[in-house]
């Protein structure tokens, strides 16, 4: 008895801690976005130095993720000139899922994995699409989750436009 009790808070003790972890993890507006380059994301990174960027992470079984291609293609034209730039981050456990979505969704914007799941556990990404905008200092300034067309494209638009006229 006493071991079964001794197990049961264990187990409860491990799941706060995960728990607490994740929550902690969590990237808040306001907060430095970590160093994209250090987490070995599969594919090519653009220069990001003095940039606006979206960081959006998102999977190929996300229905709302399809929704966000175009707008988010048409983003990246929009304010691409204005030093823009949209990073989509593939959380898909395998490789060809991504490759399947691309085949038939395009974006022309940067496209990387995060297949070890490292950069999606740091930023505590628990819906997709989630998306997070940032400063020309690499702070998080807006943050999203889900994305409910037109609604969300809008958002995007009136947040990059604040950010574009901010000094460089």
């Amino acid at each position: 008895m006493l071991i079964l009790l001794r197990n049961r808070y264990c187990t409860i003790l491990a799941a706060w801690l995960a728990f607490a972890s994740i929550a902690l993890a969590d990237l808040k507006v306001g907060d430095s976005f970590p160093d994209i380059s250090t987490f070995k994301l599969e594919g090519k990174l653009p220069e990001l130095k003095d940039k606006i960027i979206m960081v959006d992470f998102w999977a190929s079984w996300c229905d709302p993720c399809k929704e966000s291609f175009p707008a988010m293609a048409e983003l990246q034209k929009k304010f691409g000139p204005d030093g823009f730039v949209i990073i989509a981050i593939n959380v898909d456990e395998n490789k060809s899922d991504m490759e399947d979505f691309l085949k038939k969704i395009q974006a022309p914007f940067t496209v990387v994995r995060d297949g070890s799941q490292k950069l999606v556990e740091k930023a505590g990404i628990g819906t997709m699409p989630s998306s997070f905008l940032l400063d020309r200092t690499g702070k998080v300034r807006f943050s999203h989750n889900g994305f409910r067309g037109s609604e969300t494209k809008k958002q995007y638009t009136e947040e990059i436009e604040t950010l574009v006229k901010e000094k460089k």
